[in-house]
């Protein structure tokens, strides 16, 4: 992946590398960006494959300390400035950094620490250019995203070479027509893996990435940089759509060739309005988990089959691709070889070696599998799929208390876990319910709780992320119960 980089850089120098906040860069204001960074980092003499944070804005000085980083031979780990002080704080213990760097020069990411250093990557002194390679393993850290965990810490997913270069080469072998006049959608923020996808694969065919600043209004905002800056491939996450629902008979986008969505479940109803706003667009379906590195099956959507590839409203996710493989478990870890319903598990190159200091978590998140004649590191996803005819996968829920809200991946136990921190000993319970067809919003339930529920509020936006803070919180003086005495989710959802 780096070496296609560094050709395009030379080989597209004058041309637009980045849009971001209506300025222009070109390859070459990209590459000596990364080499000013470069020049920085080097000086600091890190270890080999040492995790580095970087504090990530909407700016060019953010993607090129990333590359600056890769062709140093370092790991990257995205701080969002947006999130609690104590999340950034956990995941920045974990990973043991002992550098950050940020375009901007306040540290209020985390509270003042003397073991950590800053670095401002935002006025730094010309160098020249130096885009040379360091030996390149296959088990070099490429960056490391903290997912949420039901025990209230975050979990890290490291990822290396290999992984991100299994899923590139995958991706590009699916057959698309893309080449450096294309323009590539970025809206993610980079603590979530597809943001990945959306600033490496446009710069291995030397096209142009356009991004979405952070602090505007997301879902009008991607429609009008869609729309101006002619974008011919975007990747979204369901919820956009849902949320743009309205206003899609005055959306037209003849210009975009390649609509993609993933990180939540896909509504036929929906897309099949969509499809109506983009009529000169492939509509695909991806899925993967961050241990599989980004998507590991996709499907490609076609009006004709879209009532038999879907379940309970949900597209199909399709097939595995690259070297990506495919099983379904039953709950006694027998292998499903027909259409029965069980846990999906994948394993290939992109899938991660397992979590960052969490062996005894990583001993019943991977499982080794005799598959097509070896063994093989198969990862659990938790989701419930089955099979059809053709052999697509139909994606049926989870298979545990794990959402996936506005794309991010939730577990409904860590929003429990900080509620139950502030409120005693008392029951809670979260849910989530779809508003809308792929918008999915979280509820918080508490049982015979005499405070106010504000309390519990303030102390969910200090610990945890915007987009796991309930929609309401709910009070009842008992919770329903199952028959076997467990609280009665469905009956919750009802009172929503």
């Amino acid at each position: 992946m780096l070496n296609k980089v560094k050709e395009n850089i030379e080989i597209f120098n004058t041309k637009e590398s980045f849009v971001i906040n209506e300025t222009s860069y070109t390859y070459g204001e990209f590459a000596q960006k990364i080499s000013n960074i470069r020049n920085l980092l080097e000086s600091l003499s890190p270890s080999k494959n040492e995790i580095i944070g970087v504090v990530t804005y909407n700016d060019i000085e953010t993607y090129s300390t990333i590359y600056a980083l890769w062709f140093c031979g370092l790991c990257f780990l995205p701080i969002n400035p947006l999130l609690p002080v104590s999340r950034n704080e956990a995941v920045i213990k974990q990973a043991t950094i002992r550098f950050i760097l940020s375009s901007k020069p306040s540290t209020d990411v985390i509270h003042e620490n003397t073991d950590i250093q800053y670095y401002s990557t935002g006025n730094l002194p010309k160098q020249p250019i130096n885009l040379s390679l360091p030996t390149l393993c296959d088990s070099d850290l490429m960056y490391i995203l903290f997912t949420s965990g039901s025990t209230g810490v975050p979990k890290g997913v490291p990822i290396n070479r290999k992984n991100l270069n299994g899923f590139v080469d995958g991706f590009y072998a699916n057959g698309y027509s893309l080449d450096e006049n294309d323009k590539f959608l970025q809206m993610f923020d980079f603590t979530f893996d597809i943001s990945v996808q959306c600033y490496v694969l446009p710069l291995c065919i030397g096209a142009s990435i356009h991004t979405i600043p952070l602090d505007d209004i997301k879902f009008f905002t991607i429609y009008q940089i869609l729309d101006k800056h002619k974008i011919t491939i975007a990747k979204m996450v369901p919820s956009v759509i849902a949320f743009l629902r309205p206003y899609f008979p005055k959306i037209k986008l003849p210009h975009l060739k390649y609509s993609l969505f993933s990180g939540e479940a896909l509504y036929n109803e929906v897309v099949a309005e969509w499809a109506k706003c983009v009529p000169n667009a492939i509509i695909q379906n991806y899925y993967g988990p961050t241990e599989a590195t980004i998507d590991c099956l996709y499907f490609t959507w076609n009006e004709l089959t879209q009532t038999e590839k879907t379940y309970n409203g949900i597209i199909s996710i399709g097939k595995t691709f690259g070297d990506s493989k495919a099983i379904i478990l039953a709950e006694d870890g027998s292998v499903i070889t027909d259409t029965e319903k069980g846990e999906l598990c994948v394993t290939g190159s992109q899938v991660t070696t397992g979590y960052l200091n969490l062996p005894e978590k990583n001993k019943t998140a991977f499982v080794t599998i005799h598959h097509e004649g070896k063994d093989c590191s198969f990862y659990r996803t938790g989701d419930l799929v089955f099979r059809d005819k053709d052999g697509d996968y139909m994606y049926c829920g989870r298979i545990d208390h794990q959402v996936q809200v506005q794309g991010y991946r939730v577990e409904l136990g860590e929003l429990e876990h900080h509620a139950k921190t502030i409120a005693g000993n008392i029951q809670v319970a979260a849910i989530a319910k779809d508003k809308t067809p792929g918008n999915t919003q979280l509820y918080l339930f508490l049982e015979n709780y005499k405070l106010e529920s504000e309390l519990i509020a303030k102390h969910l936006q200090q610990v945890l992320p915007y987009y796991m803070q309930p929609a309401k919180i709910i009070k009842l003086d008992t919770f329903p119960l199952s028959s076997s005495g467990k609280i009665n989710r469905n009956q919750l959802i009802e009172l929503i």
